[in-house]
């Protein structure tokens, strides 16, 4: 089993950046995709970015395409979202996932292994 730690939020002004970090235990990460989700008080969670699991592939929500950056280090167990002109609309708790497999999936359904997030807050 794994256990994953989210660090890195806070409070942040618009156009500012933040990088978070994902760090496992248990046991490697390196045979599963992982992702990035985020929930906003009174809406759903959303899948926010997810890479392969030689993180040769990746991919992102249209709504933090070209602002955000999802990448990870195998031989560190971690994963990173890098974010980079935040908007306010991006305030949420973000949570890393691990995947049931190595390919990139974007529906929380089909993560089984998630952190207990962090928040994020972006004021204008």
């Amino acid at each position: 089993q794994v256990q994953l730690v989210e660090s890195g939020g806070g409070l942040v002004q618009a156009g500012g950046s933040l990088r978070l970090s994902c760090a496992a235990s248990g046991r490697t990460l390196s045979s599963y995709a992982m992702g990035w989700f985020r929930q906003a008080p009174g809406r759903e969670r959303e899948f926010v970015a997810a890479i392969t699991w030689s993180g040769s592939n990746t991919y992102y929500a249209d709504s933090v395409k070209g602002r955000f950056t999802i990448s990870r280090d195998n031989a560190k167990n971690t994963v990173y979202l890098q974010m980079n002109s935040l908007k306010p609309e991006d305030t949420a708790v973000y949570y890393c996932a691990e995947a049931f497999a190595g390919v990139v999936v974007t529906s929380w359904h089909e993560y089984d292994y998630w952190g207990q997030g962090t928040q994020v807050t972006v004021s204008s």
